[in-house]
């Protein structure tokens, strides 16, 4: 099930924020009227009550609802959390392997939400601009079809000309610098296939992307014209990445953020999470 966080704690602080105002401009009225007149009565008629008696009756009188004090309680640390979540830092888990081997099944990252401009929770919309994706970072954003979040590493820029043919990258008619580190396995849904481990430069930023020895490019087209405001991205794990050589490019309203760290690591199943992995991404 995938469920938008954001969403959920939009409507979280809102509800709670509600139940806050509502109170203020009507509850917290009527229980201190209660309270007033309590205290004038029982002056006028002195109903002979102990000091202790009254005072319990008058915290019964101002005691707010049980759903008050918890929206109460609530709104500030919800708030504070989507201001984090939407501003500052957003936490994502690697679910599949398409970034192998810059990342991994089951890495914990952080992703930097104000590295490309500040945007409104859900909406997306930038409301101040910060920097713009370079290319050769890790992006997170929501997919343009499915609306769920991936993460990429970006190639293309807007007004790029990409193209991709067998294992070969060039961008806007230039070659992509690719140097080979060494033989590998490559584990995929069909099995364990040979491999092939490599340093790529896209723009100064170096990382590691493998290759599968032998398989065939399962896709036709080899040239895209990126679009202005729209990002063209590519999993290192070349040849099983479902990416925009598929589904086309991301649009600016859909960028999430910047993954800048991966701060834990947990393998599927019933395993403890480990720290062993952590590291900056490049």
């Amino acid at each position: 099930m995938n469920i938008d966080f954001s969403l959920v704690l939009v409507c979280l602080v809102g509800f709670c924020g509600a139940l806050w105002l509502f109170d203020i401009l009507l509850l917290k009225k009527g229980r201190d009227k209660a309270v007033t007149d309590y205290q004038h009565q029982h002056k006028q008629r002195n109903k002979g009550k102990s000091d202790d008696q009254v005072r319990e009756e008058l915290e019964s009188l101002a005691q707010e609802p049980v759903v008050i004090e918890y929206a109460k309680s609530f709104f500030p640390v919800l708030l504070l959390v989507l201001a984090l979540r939407s501003f500052l830092v957003e936490p994502f888990q690697i679910p599949t392997g398409s970034m192998i081997p810059s990342l991994l099944v089951g890495d914990f990252v952080l992703v930097n939400k104000y590295a490309y401009g500040l945007r409104l929770p859900v909406l997306g919309t930038r409301f101040v601009e910060v920097d713009d994706p370079k290319r050769g970072e890790v992006m997170v954003f929501i997919h343009p079809q499915e609306g769920r979040y991936y993460i990429k590493r970006v190639v293309g820029l807007p007004g790029d000309t990409v193209h991709y043919e067998d294992k070969i990258l060039t961008i806007n008619g230039e070659l992509v610098s690719l140097e080979l580190e060494g033989n590998i396995t490559v584990s995929t849904q069909i099995g364990d296939l040979p491999g092939t481990l490599h340093s790529e430069n896209l723009a100064g930023i170096e990382h590691p992307i493998q290759h599968i020895n032998g398989l065939g490019s399962r896709r036709t087209r080899t040239t895209w014209i990126i679009p202005g405001g729209q990002y063209f991205m590519m999993g290192d794990n070349r040849d099983n990445s479902f990416d925009s050589r598929e589904w086309g490019t991301v649009p600016e309203e859909n960028i999430v953020g910047k993954a800048i760290a991966v701060w834990m690591h947990k393998e599927p199943g019933f395993n403890l999470p480990t720290f062993a992995y952590n590291k900056w991404i490049n």
